[in-house]
């Protein structure tokens, strides 16, 4: 039996290496399957921990401890007591204490606290020494700006307004490094609302005012515990320690479960897409070699004959049978084993855990086993049909016809299965049973529905044709009609380009789709997160890095506020920004602002001293004081005029800062009761002009001072009555307000758009009441804003926020310096030198973010994963029907010869014979590929196929379309070309044969 069988096998090499290509190219991809998903999810939960937010990734854990003056012991217990209660193996924990205090400012008491933190100079930078020191502190340089303060400033800090202080001496000032790392995650050391707090030695800790902070254990997960490596549970480990550091009353602040959720989502979805991807090709595979056995099986029906007239039982021919297809199927699976292992580290690296390693390699012996075992089982089916026949019939060399009733009772049957699918894909479960495969199904259907078709319009206009004298197109239809198995074939041709189009449009759509979440999460194309002391510093920074306004934009993200605001520099909006239509007008806040820009600003301070002309009316003592601001630092400056006298007087107070170009704006008036003062209610104070010695005195004349739209009530302390006229600035104290003792007002200067024009994405926030829209991020109160525009989405905030410009933003917020992240962005071209002029400006830079790494980093998610891979399955796919073709087109290749000479002898010409060799293929080809082109653009609406949304849930931006031109001419473009390379060598031979034929009958 083995002789016979490896005879046969010798003597039909091409028909066996057909099987053998069909099973490699099936074993390929089925082996691949278990080594892509291992590392596609390990991938992706790299890119989901490496894309979380700090706070996802760490664990804090907080208590109020009672040092006693020793709080080097009390970290040494904090620190004993987390490591046995919160069991985190190679998590390296981060202590910290830290207690909330007050600082005085003139006459404000904004939230300032002192802070120890484990290597907390390491990630400073520091313009000064490290607090050692019992007593040194290190203050951040925004709120040394602020408050005023150098090195070797005392700094006094109290529990509350009024009580006793603790003196400091700063050594230092600092500037975060990598502030939204997790390093610097825990919200206790940051600015909350007030001021960073002040970091100092831990012997500080020991002064009888510090004994009660609040101590933090700060754990930053490792990444292989938050990937789930060896199968580590962290979510449940972690809420078993929730629960008994809980139970100890203790605070743990773990928000780690959105991310866990996204990436137990990526693995769900990577194993389910990539079975759908093999199981799809293994399907197509079985149908090919069901076609190759139908097809290389007519050589074998002699054989099967002659064992029959021989007595041969059937058992015996089909293990004959069965022999002569093991040997190609074996090598297949054996060969396709390497090349799947190889696709998958292409596709997604390698597989780095042993265990998942073992794991890998045992699936895709399995997979490659499946595919084995089903072509053996489609093999054995085709052959046990042929066994059936009688001798007579194997003997014959006609077909016996197209199809019987069976072959369209299965044509219904997945034309039911089809409709099912599709009912299912448009139902509330798209994503379960058949709808997972309603794609194919439905190209399936079409095809099913359009070879039917083929084979009728062949029948009937072959025929017609050769009655009307045209050859060449009757004998084409009748080849395509009386080939036995070409509907089949055109059937798998018709799925497979369907299949490819389908998947290369996903793949490509989600690659756009990737794109543009990455440019609508940034805002440019890249983005540098940068420190600097406050807005103004931010402005001109950017502005002297790049003159000309098109390479840098500033631009401060506030996503803390209702609604988040998105501050920019809108002049140079249009040149810098990656803008969508979603957007809105480009230039609409730049217009809005240019058209209504409020008063022009005042003229500068730029002397050492100001003298103030003013008249007071009051019985209670009270002092004036102004506010200025450095136009290039962003620095306040106070300036005091001290107590008033009643009547008219003149007051001349020192300045400083201010004396170097741009020199400092007017901010602010203040009128406040001295300390110890009883409240100035009733009183007022009249401003008749500020001037200011130097080649420009007038600072504050008759036009300033009378025109009311240049100033505004305060929102601090009392609520004034101001009035302008008669070129002067009236300001009067409500007599309601004079229980206080200490309660003064504000008059702030205006000089910019008021309100100031927005643009808001998303419904107005409930705070709006009345049609009064405030933004709290514009200055230590809400300041009223004039809507402007409305948009879908907007840059960064998503579809809740509101886009204003930077400039009147700063403007309107003076000195307070509200909360938000500052960043430049850059337009595409800029290069390293912009970079560099940044940081020569002032700024310090933290990270980088760019458009294209981002959307590298989401390539990693499911959704790409399985786009990938499913654009190789339909590849191997496309492959699969060529390799049908061309068996479809060799196996007959002696036969059609033969008809094709008898033809010439009978006149038919060789340019007809030619054409006639040739068209067959060519219409199998031409037909599938348009149908399936056809059914792809039928199934993608029919089934929803659309573009997978993103594993963390971002619907921003609506997702691109499945399937367009582009995608169905790139599919057309590839399948003619790998479909009609494999027809023209199939067809090659028999175009050789005929005209050998003609040569020989020349001769």
């Amino acid at each position: 039996m083995f002789a016979l069988i490896w005879g046969a096998v010798r003597t039909r090499t091409a028909q066996v290496l057909t099987v053998l290509v069909l099973t490699a190219l099936a074993a390929a991809v089925a082996a691949a399957g278990p080594w892509f998903a291992h590392a596609s999810i390990n991938a992706a939960a790299a890119a989901d921990v490496a894309a979380a937010p700090a706070d996802q990734r760490t664990v804090s854990v907080r208590q109020i401890v009672k040092s006693n003056g020793a709080p080097q012991t009390a970290i040494d217990e904090v620190r004993a007591s987390m490591q046995t209660q919160l069991p985190l193996p190679a998590a390296d924990p981060v202590i910290g204490l830290q207690l909330p205090l007050v600082v005085d400012v003139s006459g404000t008491f904004p939230a300032m606290g002192i802070a120890y933190r484990d290597d907390a100079c390491a990630h400073l930078t520091l313009d000064g020494a490290c607090p050692r020191a019992r007593g040194e502190v290190a203050v951040s340089s925004s709120a040394a700006q602020q408050i005023g303060l150098r090195v070797g400033d005392p700094l006094e800090l109290a529990p509350s307004p009024g009580s006793k202080p603790i003196r400091l001496e700063v050594v230092a000032l600092f500037s975060y490094r990598e502030p939204n790392g997790p390093y610097w995650n825990n919200s206790l050391f940051e600015a909350d609302g007030g001021l960073d707090p002040a970091f100092t030695a831990l012997d500080t800790f020991a002064d009888r005012m510090l004994w009660e902070p609040t101590a933090t254990f700060d754990v930053t997960i490792p990444d292989e515990l938050l990937r789930g490596d060896d199968g580590f549970r962290l979510g449940s480990v972690l809420r078993q320690a929730e629960y008994k550091l809980g139970a100890s009353g203790l605070r743990v602040v773990n928000a780690s479960g959105p991310l866990l959720t996204a990436i137990a989502r990526d693995r769900e979805e990577i194993r389910l897409g990539v079975v759908i991807a093999m199981t799809q090709t293994l399907v197509l595979t079985w149908f090919a070699i069901g076609l190759a056995g139908r097809y290389t099986g007519r050589d074998r029906r002699g054989d099967i004959a002659l064992l029959k007239l021989r007595g041969s039982t059937r058992f015996a021919m089909l293990r004959l049978a069965w022999g002569q297809h093991l040997l190609p199927l074996t090598a297949g699976a054996v060969l396709g084993l390497p090349l799947g292992y190889l696709l998958a580290r292409w596709l997604a690296g390698p597989v780095e855990p042993p265990a998942q390693r073992l794991e890998a390699l045992l699936l895709s012996v399995a997979a490659a086993g499946a595919v084995l075992l089903g072509g053996l089982l489609v093999l054995a089916a085709v052959e046990a049909v042929v066994l059936r026949r009688p001798v007579a019939d194997l003997l014959r060399q006609v077909g016996s016809g197209r199809g019987d009733w069976r072959s369209g009772l299965a044509d219904l049957l997945l034309l039911a299965v089809a409709v099912a699918a599709v009912y299912q894909a448009r139902s509330s479960a798209p994503d379960s049973g058949l709808a997972l495969a309603a794609p194919a199904l439905v190209a399936l259907a079409v095809a099913l529905l359009l070879a039917r078709l083929l084979g009728r319009v062949a029948d009937r206009g072959g025929s017609a044709a050769v009655r009307a004298g045209r050859l060449r197109l009757g004998l084409t239809a009748v080849q395509v009609s009386r080939q036995p198995g070409s509907d089949r074939v055109f059937a798998l041709v018709v799925v497979a380009v369907a299949l490819l189009a389908t998947t290369f449009g996903l793949w490509r759509g989600d690659g756009e789709h990737r794109f543009e979440r990455s440019r609508a999460e940034l805002g440019a194309e890249r983005v540098l997160s940068v420190q600097a002391p406050n807005r103004t510093a931010l402005l001109n920074a950017v502005r002297r890095a790049d003159p000309a306004g098109d390479q840098a934009m500033a631009v401060v993200v506030d996503r803390d506020s209702t609604p988040p605001v998105v501050a920019v520099d809108s002049s140079r909006l249009a040149a810098v920004a990656y803008w969508r239509d979603e957007y809105g007008p480009v230039d609409l806040i730049a217009k809005a602002t240019a058209e209504s820009p409020g008063p022009r600003p005042l003229p500068a301070v730029t002397g050492d001293r100001v003298t103030v002309q003013v008249r007071y009316d009051g019985t209670k003592p009270a002092v004036l004081g102004l506010v200025l601001q450095n136009e290039g630092t962003g620095a306040p400056t106070q300036v005091a005029f001290g107590r008033l006298s009643q009547g008219e007087q003149t007051r001349t107070a020192p300045v400083s800062g201010c004396a170097e170009a741009p020199g400092c704006r007017i901010l602010r008036w203040q009128f406040d009761a001295p300390p110890g003062g009883v409240g100035i209610g009733g009183s007022s104070v009249t401003v008749r002009s500020l001037t200011q010695p130097g080649p420009a005195p007038a600072i504050l004349g008759p036009e300033q001072l009378g025109d009311i739209a240049r100033w505004r009530p305060g929102t601090v302390g009392v609520a004034p009555d101001v009035a302008a006229r008669a070129g002067t600035l009236r300001i009067t104290a409500d007599l309601n307000t004079t229980k206080s003792t200490d309660i003064g007002f504000e008059v702030w200067a205006v000089d910019s758009a008021l309100p100031p024009p927005i643009v808001l994405a998303g419904p107005a926030p409930e705070s709006w009441r009345f049609d009064e829209p405030g933004l709290p991020t514009l200055g230590a109160a809400p300041i009223p804003v004039r809507l402007d525009g409305a948009a879908g989405v907007l840059p960064v905030v998503g579809r809740a926020g509101v886009l204003v410009d930077l400039e009147t933003a700063r403007r309107i917020a003076g000195d307070t310096n509200p909360a938000g992240e500052f960043q430049v962005w850059l337009a595409p071209g800029a290069g390293l030198s912009v970079v560099t002029a940044l940081r020569e400006a002032g700024l310090v830079i933290g990270d980088e973010r760019v458009a294209a790494d981002r959307a590298a980093a989401l390539a990693e998610q499911a959704p790409s994963a399985v786009a990938r891979f499913a654009l190789i399955a339909g590849v191997v796919g496309l492959l699969l029907a060529a390799a049908a073709v061309g068996v479809a087109g060799a196996v007959d290749r002696r036969q059609r010869l033969g008809q094709l000479r008898a033809l010439r002898l009978q006149g038919l010409p060789v340019p007809v014979a030619v054409g006639t060799a040739y068209a067959g293929t060519l219409v199998l080809i031409g037909t599938g590929l348009a149908a399936g082109l056809l059914a792809a653009a039928i199934a993608n609406p029919l089934a929803r196929v659309a573009v997978a949304g993103f594993t963390d849930g971002w619907a921003v931006l609506p997702a691109p379309g499945a399937l367009g031109w582009v995608a169905l001419s790139v599919t057309g473009l590839v399948a003619l070309v790998v479909l009609g390379l494999v027809g023209w060598l199939s067809v090659l031979p028999l175009i050789r044969g005929l005209r050998a034929g003609e040569t020989g009958a020349g001769r």
